[in-house]
This record gives C-alpha cells, sequence and structure tokens, in this order.
C-alpha cells in the first residue's frame, strides 16, 4: 500500500484528489494539508510514501516547501501538482529535486499512473515536458528571459506583474523592503526593462499569471 500526504488549499479539490486516489486499491491517503506548515508537520511526525504538494499554498509558495521537504527528507518522493502549465513551473520543479511534475487538467488515470511512479524511484512528466525538457537542452540559447532568473527572482517578477508593491511583497514574503527592492531591479536588468508594467505584458504574452 502506498502511503500518501496530499497538499492543497482549496478544500473541493483536495477532497477531489482524495477520491481519485481512494478508488485505488493499492493507494491510500494517510495525511492531508492546506498549508506548507501543515506539510511539515505532518510529514515529520508519521511516514509517507509519497507527498502530492500543490504550489499555491497560503502561507508560503510549493516551490519553497518543495525545497523544505528535500533538505530534510531527500528519499521522500515528491509529485507537485499545479494549475499552471509545464512550460511555466516544470523546469525550475525538477531542478528543486522534484520527482515529478503535473497539471491539474491532468485525467485521474493520470495522476495514478504518477504516484505509483515516483513511489517506485522514478520520475514523471507527461510526454510534452519530455519533448519541451528535451528542447531546452538542444536551444540554450533560444531559452526565454524569466529562465535566467533564480527561483526568488522568478516569484518577485510573477507577483510584480500581478500589481502587487514591494512593500506587499515584502510582507508576504517576510523579507526587507530593500531586499525586494533589489530583487526587483536584478529582474529588470536581467530581462531588460525598465517598468513593472513591462513585466506585466511580459507575463501575461508568456502565461506566466492570469
Amino acid at each position: 500500500m502506498i502511503r500518501i500526504l496530499v497538499a492543497d488549499d482549496p478544500t473541493v479539490v483536495r477532497r477531489g484528489l482524495v477520491q481519485i486516489i481512494s478508488e485505488t486499491m493499492d493507494l491510500k491517503v494517510t495525511g492531508e494539508a492546506a498549508t506548507a506548515a501543515d506539510v511539515l508537520s505532518l510529514v515529520r511526525s508519521q511516514p509517507f510514501d509519497v507527498v502530492v504538494l500543490d504550489l499555491n499554498l497560503p502561507d508560503q509558495s510549493g516551490l519553497d516547501t518543495l525545497k523544505q521537504l528535500k533538505a530534510e527528507f531527500p528519499s521522500l518522493p515528491v509529485l507537485v501538482l499545479s494549475m499552471y502549465g509545464e512550460e511555466q513551473y516544470g523546469v525550475r520543479v525538477l531542478r528543486a529535486d522534484a520527482s515529478g511534475y503535473l497539471t491539474k487538467e491532468k485525467t485521474a488515470d493520470e495522476l495514478v499512473k504518477a504516484i505509483r511512479k515516483v513511489a517506485g524511484g522514478g520520475r514523471y512528466v507527461s510526454a510534452a515536458m519530455a519533448e519541451s525538457l528535451l528542447d531546452l537542452l538542444d536551444a540554450d540559447p533560444d531559452l526565454p528571459l524569466h529562465a535566467t532568473l533564480s527561483d526568488r527572482e522568478f516569484q518577485v517578477m510573477r507577483m510584480l506583474a500581478e500589481g502587487k508593491s514591494v512593500s506587499e511583497i515584502a510582507e508576504m514574503l517576510a523579507l526587507s523592503v530593500k531586499t525586494v527592492s533589489t530583487y526587483r531591479a536584478r529582474v529588470l536588468e536581467k530581462m531588460n526593462m525598465k517598468s513593472n508594467a513591462e513585466l506585466a505584458r511580459y507575463a501575461l504574452e508568456h502565461d506566466l499569471i492570469q
């Protein structure tokens, strides 16, 4: 029996995932979490074979949570499930040592297949994402501008593009205003842009925000 922790903020979505998993004989949801704090608390207190982790958690980004999980439990498979397309977060998630990345639009069968694959020590990406990863390896000079950003810079860039102020971002990420301003300056420099409006336009064109 594969023991699974499902971490997703919206209760309706989480219950839907639990129902899908529970209908499969060899899979069992033995823990549910709505926040990053809950995820870490549960993993520290009981054994799991796989964590199914959403990128959008209310208290901390799923990417940061993934990094914490892998730092404390390097052998624990984490399957990231997200509303964001594979081209937006897939590579970053795999670089952070996730065992797989799956968008929420995928079928129930694909979710079950992915869980089994990562529980067995493998990595799971869709066929489309596997092809995209190969394209990235073959075409480094043509990488999009946002691919040059660090994970934190990328996070700040998306928040700026969504219209959040530097002070709002600082509060949400528990950073100083000066630090966020430094990140903003780096983002603008790396992406050769001059304003938040340009960042917003770019993010919309590349489906980085909705």
